[in-house]
């Protein structure tokens, strides 16, 4: 097996300001966090790249065009299913005296969960009040897979990957207490973000050394290094692909380190207002999203 070739290394979903329609494109610069920039209206320039995400005969022109509004990386359409792994770093399982699984902790979440950047994660009635409810945040580095992979060994499983973006797995700690399926407490409608940028596998040459924060509201709550996985992501997708057949487009979400928000004493939750933020490295960068509580006041956008 072989890599799978990218001819770009960082690709973003927009829409343009010149043609008011969806692209798909390469940041001009290529050290531009280009979340942040969204978040802070400042130009995003990108090269056009003709084809889709999932098409890795996809090319990089040398049409500029300009970001009118920054979108997940990969649309609804585009995204087969999405999988998760839970309780998957030894500190965020030390700071909630959990014993590390001895196989990964799987749910699903459904594809209207997901949203991209800028976008409100909203709070529904169904998970209020936020302080009985425990609505937190969750940082984690998110796999796309390129090709189908099926009974995959972990030697060739970087091989199916086609790039890494990052995710906040926002979840609401009652509901997920209270019974041992987390698909529910994790899948409310239009509370999972996914982006900015999707960065080629042939940019990552190693995904167990990507640093990943939480910030809210300018507090960084989150801090740590995919180094300290129980499942690296080569044991991620051959385990996963064992007897299922992971489509191109698949997304899988693998965890978070410790600082999450029920642990700590007191517990801090997401709320109305709330401006949170999840920064991966390697040049996949920062997704900034406001906290909006259905029935509350709209968050400032």
């Amino acid at each position: 097996m072989a890599p799978i070739p990218t001819q770009w290394s960082r690709l973003i979903r927009f829409v343009a300001v010149e043609t008011a329609q969806i692209h798909i494109g390469q940041p001009v610069d290529p050290r531009l966090d280009v979340g942040l920039a969204a978040w802070n209206k400042q130009t995003i320039r990108a090269y056009e790249i003709s084809g889709s995400a999932l098409d890795p005969a996809a090319s990089v022109t040398s049409n500029i065009l300009t970001v009118e509004k920054l979108l997940s990386p990969l649309s609804r359409e585009e995204t087969k299913v999405v999988r998760c792994l839970g309780l998957n770093y030894s500190d965020h399982a030390a700071e909630i005296n959990m014993a590390k699984p001895a196989a990964p902790i799987l749910f699903y979440k459904p594809l209207a969960s997901m949203i991209g950047p800028n976008a409100p994660i909203f709070i529904p009635k169904a998970a209020q009040p936020v302080e009985v409810h425990l609505s937190d945040y969750e940082v984690e580095l998110t796999i796309v897979i390129g090709k189908a992979a099926k009974d995959v060994s972990e030697a060739d499983a970087l091989d199916y990957i086609l790039g890494y973006t990052g995710a906040n797995d926002v979840s609401f700690r009652k509901h997920q207490m209270t019974t041992s399926q987390w698909g529910f407490s994790k899948g409310f409608d239009n509370t999972t973000p996914l982006g900015p940028v999707l960065v080629s596998n042939n940019a990552i040459s190693n995904p167990q050394d990507i640093p990943l924060t939480c910030t809210l509201n300018g507090k960084v709550l989150q801090d740590g290094n995919t180094s300290d996985q129980i499942f690296n992501v080569r044991q991620t997708v051959s385990f996963l692909s064992q007897g299922t057949t992971l489509e191109p487009g698949s997304v899988i979400l693998t965890g978070t380190p410790k600082g999450v928000g029920f642990a700590r004493k007191p517990a801090v939750v997401l709320k109305n207002g709330d401006d949170c933020r999840v920064w991966l490295g390697n040049g996949i960068g920062t997704l900034v999203n406001p906290v909006i509580e259905e029935g509350r006041y709209q968050a400032k956008l």
